[in-house]
């Protein structure tokens, strides 16, 4: 297993940050190995994938650098810079646009765990994996990425709530299970490759969430920042919008009826301000008339307070659309909430 030596202060001022380029990057493995791991992530894959590969096909020698770059075992460093935190996309990409001919061609080396194919011994790619990048970020990850950024956000907040509850330890053991963990004695494992630890003590970590969940990596500035991505957490990893059933968008309102969609899993009311883009007020005016209802139910964890569905609510939610069309069922809740 892989793992970084760090002291108890570098632990302590380390910080989530959001990265444009990772949830990229992220989206280019997604779109590469095409293991999707939801039905929000398939239907993506159906509405993207043709393009890339079509894309492809036209660019052979970028296509040999994907398949070089994103390697079985190790990516290839220059691909995946550390994030800063505040950066735009244009910036990042521009640092692996920058990087230097000779360290890209060994950093595939690396990934390849073996020799550079000869139709790779070429200056160019640092640019051509920033112009794929770009694509991927404007085709695919831009159009949504404001509701992406909302979702990373509340997966920050969530987790920097889980900091304050219990410690570093409990973040960190389920930032990506059976992968990252916390082994005691200021050692903090990354990965499960076998290669030598890293001292890190007073350097900047961070951690990164990405939408797409099979992804995860790490990466570095040597000495400097290093950083771990991660799939960020539960409900939250859907970046589909669930569309709201047109029955319950008109029995509860649709801003109301997307706040006990997404409520399946508990969620904080700063959550759902993050995830729905509804201001503060609306979300609390929304659970309030929900709990009263009874399709909602208020629980307490630690210092959070979360929302979760009552078994009354999933019933609504999950209603077949023929019933929910009647009327009966639906208006029967909607009688009780006052609506």
């Amino acid at each position: 297993m892989g793992w970084w030596q760090l002291n108890a202060d570098t632990l302590a001022r380390s910080r989530f940050v959001v990265s444009p380029l990772a949830e990229t990057f992220a989206c280019l493995k997604l779109l590469h190995v095409t293991d999707a791991a939801h039905p929000g992530e398939k239907e993506w894959l159906r509405a993207h994938l043709p393009a890339y590969r079509a894309r492809l096909a036209a660019d052979p020698v970028t296509a040999r650098l994907v398949r070089a770059g994103l390697g079985r075992d190790w990516i290839a460093d220059f691909l995946t810079p550390a994030p800063r935190g505040g950066e735009a996309f244009a910036d990042e990409v521009a640092r692996v646009r920058s990087t230097a001919p000779d360290a890209a061609r060994a950093h595939l080396r690396t990934a390849l765990a073996g020799p550079l194919p000869a139709g790779l011994d070429r200056d160019d790619l640092p640019e051509r994996a920033a112009v794929l990048l770009e694509w991927v970020w404007e085709a695919t990850v831009r159009p949504s990425w404001e509701r992406r950024r909302r979702v990373l956000e509340a997966d920050v907040v969530a987790r920097t709530a889980q900091v304050s509850r219990g410690g570093w330890v409990s973040v960190l053991d389920a930032l990506r299970p059976g992968r990252t963990r916390w082994l005691g004695e200021n050692r903090l494992q990354i990965n499960l490759h076998e290669y030598p630890p890293r001292e890190i003590s007073g350097a900047e970590l961070i951690f990164v969430p990405v939408t797409v969940q099979r992804a995860g990596w790490v990466a570095w500035d040597d000495g400097v920042r290093y950083a771990a991505v991660y799939p960020c957490a539960g409900a939250l990893a859907d970046t589909g919008v669930r569309p709201v059933p047109s029955a319950l968008g008109a029995l509860l309102g649709t801003a109301r009826a997307e706040v006990l969609l997404l409520l399946a899993s508990p969620m904080s009311t700063t959550q759902l301000t993050a995830v729905t883009g509804q201001g503060l007020g609306s979300v609390g005016r929304h659970l309030k008339v929900l709990r009263e209802a009874g399709l909602v139910e208020r629980r307490r964890a630690g210092r959070s307070v979360l929302y979760a569905r009552t078994p009354v609510g999933d019933l609504l939610v999950e209603a077949p659309r023929g019933e929910r069309g009647r009327g009966r069922p639906a208006a029967r809740h909607g009688d009780s909430s006052g609506v």
